[in-house]
């Protein structure tokens, strides 16, 4: 089915154009990425696509049977609002069924027999429970609990993981057909979060357009690969190995066509020069050729060619050593007698669930926390460079090549040479004509970036980069690890960026909770592996000793008690069960017939594979139920 149509679109901010006469269409079951620099146009765009900005030229056809659905950087919550009542913010018979069933269960208190009876048959009524177990597996998934609480008392990093629920929610309720629009959206998904919603999305029959700098969720998600560069939009069929290949045999040929253009130019420049000021008819035609040619001579090809080979404050013997190291917030401990002496030219990744610490310890390296008990002494020679979550912090508004030149008019090489502040800000993808631009006027994507520079433009020898991907388009984390690859100081890397970590850090700290941190002598994607072998272990039954001759009764496992939600689920879940294993035989018996004509053969098949997943995925929950209060 064709869903979107667009053709000759266009669009300006005051003289500056963001694209112009770009065409697409997307298609049923289509997964694009959309990728180009901050700045350029690519949440214009995405917000054009779903009505809430207006192009200044150009068409926009949605198949009228289309819901589209989007996931924007910024939530637009009613903040004293419950977590609960902003997901289910629309009126419809199941949708409010379930969310008075998920506000009687909310607790582990007993509910008011009487109102639960009356939920309980509401939900029977709408065989609502299917959409029910989804919206909990969703919430779980994305460690969403306490619905009751309002949205105004979430960190920004909670309240972006309440609007991803909200809209996996929208997709799967009742819209048979969907284009889900997403903007970044595994900022502030911790990896296992990141991976569940790669599969979750490749199981869902949805169509997406998405933006994101996580290049494993681009490749694993994504089949195709929209790029607005200079204006124009590229698109390149495949995965992100193929987009960069076709991406430099482009490059390639524009660079080859524009030397050849300015060539020809030089020739008809001369020619014009020559001629007298009568015009023939023949002349005519090949003026106007002129300036064709003119055109395309003109054309600039961005290439960064500034390799830059860093001269470093010299880093002393003793550079920075913890020893005996404790910090705890009241029950939270963070860390518990840690020891570790950083060597020259280290690169750490650190590593672990959201809330255990990792951001604490940054700032207890650099000294703006103090630890309780224990050591750390940074060596004299130590200059820290620190890219915080914070952010840009500008005092008073102005130009981006003024706030540069006011931390350095150059910055030194090795060879004892300089770059200006506006070749750094051009390595940077900060053209000319952007460096005059006012900081105020520029993108979150493009203040993130000038943030970094002005980081590194100090020449830290020390770096500290907390989360230094989040918003960061893909042409400057590209140039970001080349400039890291070539740095000689240390670095410390907290991020979530699977594949910006596996091309950056020597070994991991791994912040496994409750003071213990694991040194883990490898990259993330190798990390991973290995705790999922240790999952692997863990399900091997130990051998079984035998029984003595006279034993007393063992005593009865203390779990703690089963409230009435797990129950329900339980119960429910037996239920569900039952019926997609009785739904999977038919479909079989069906499929082993030959009989089915062949748009229903297909479906069958696709049945039958989201079953055996549904099956999976409510019986590793039945087991966990049953293990945990047996």
């Amino acid at each position: 089915m064709h869903y979107v149509t667009v053709e000759g679109l266009a669009k300006s901010y005051g003289i500056t154009p963001l694209f112009e006469n770009i065409s697409f269409h997307i298609e049923e079951g289509d997964k694009i990425a959309l990728v180009a620099l901050n700045g350029t146009g690519k949440s214009t765009l995405l917000k054009i696509l779903c009505g809430k900005e207006t192009a200044d030229a150009g068409k926009v056809w949605i198949h009228k049977d289309v819901t589209v659905v989007m996931l924007e950087q910024s939530s637009n919550f009613n903040m004293n609002q419950s977590v609960l009542e902003n997901i289910f913010d629309h009126e419809h018979p199941i949708l409010n069924a379930i969310k008075e069933y998920e506000l009687l269960t909310d607790d582990d208190a007993e509910p008011d027999a009487t109102l639960l009876t009356a939920s309980i048959a509401k939900m029977d009524e709408l065989n609502a429970w299917h959409f029910d177990s989804k919206v909990k597996q969703i919430l779980g998934k994305l460690n969403i609990h306490h619905l009751d609480q309002p949205v105004g008392t979430l960190s920004g990093g909670q309240q972006k993981r309440v609007a991803l629920a909200k809209v996996l929610i929208d997709i799967g309720f009742e819209h048979k057909h969907t284009l889900l629009i997403m903007d970044e959206p595994t900022n502030h998904l911790d990896v296992s979060m990141i991976e569940w919603l790669e599969n979750y999305l490749d199981q869902e029959n949805v169509t997406l357009l998405l933006v994101t700098h996580d290049r494993y969720f681009l490749d694993s998600v994504c089949n195709e690969i929209m790029e607005l560069d200079n204006e124009q939009l590229y698109i390149y069929k495949g995965n992100y190995e193929n987009y960069l290949e076709k991406k430099a045999a482009r490059e390639e040929s524009d660079r080859s066509s524009t030397e050849k253009a300015r060539n020809l130019y030089r020739k008809e420049l001369e020619w014009m020069r020559k001629q007298p000021k009568a015009r023939t008819t023949k002349s005519k035609s090949r003026q106007d050729a002129f300036y064709e040619v003119k055109e395309r001579a003109a054309k600039r090809i961005e290439q960064q060619q500034l390799e830059l080979n860093v001269k470093m404050t010299r880093l002393g013997g003793k550079i920075l050593e913890l020893k005996k190291v404790y910090k705890a917030y009241g029950p939270l401990q963070i860390l518990k007698g840690f020891d570790y002496t950083f060597k020259k030219g280290e690169r750490i990744g650190v590593v672990g669930k959201n809330g255990v610490g990792k951001s604490t310890f940054l700032n207890m390296l650099m000294g703006t926390e103090a630890a309780d008990s224990g050591k750390i002494n940074v060596g004299d020679t130590v200059v820290f460079g620190n890219y915080s979550q914070q952010g840009l912090i500008v005092k008073e508004d102005m130009r981006v090549i003024e706030f540069v030149k006011n931390i350095a008019e150059n910055f030194p090489l090795a060879d004892g040479t300089k770059v200006s502040a506006a070749q750094f800000l051009q390595l940077f993808l900060f053209s000319p004509e952007k460096q005059y631009t006012y900081i105020s006027k520029l993108s979150g994507g493009e203040k993130r970036r000038l943030h970094l520079l002005s980081i590194l433009f100090r020449n830290p020898n020390f770096l500290i980069l907390d989360e230094p991907t989040n918003d960061l388009d893909l042409p400057t984390l590209s140039i970001l690890e080349d400039f890291l690859q070539a740095y000689q100081g240390c670095i410390v890397i907290v991020s979530h960026d699977r594949y910006f970590m596996d091309k950056l850090v020597d070994h991991l700290f791994v912040f496994e909770g409750d003071g213990e941190v694991r040194d883990f002598p490898g990259n993330y994607s190798q990390y991973r592996e290995w705790e999922k072998d240790q999952e692997k272990l863990k399900t091997i039954p130990e051998p079984v000793a035998p029984k003595p001759l006279e034993t007393e009764a063992p005593a009865a496992p203390k779990g703690r008690k089963m409230s009435f939600k797990e129950k329900r689920e339980l119960e429910l879940l037996e239920k569900e069960i039952g019926s997609l294993e009785q739904e999977k035989k038919l479909l079989e018996t069906q499929l082993a017939e030959g009989t089915l004509p062949y748009d229903q053969l297909q479906k069958a098949s696709n049945r039958i594979g989201e079953i055996m997943q549904l099956l999976d995925d409510k019986g590793m929950r039945w087991l966990e139920l049953s293990e945990l209060f047996s």
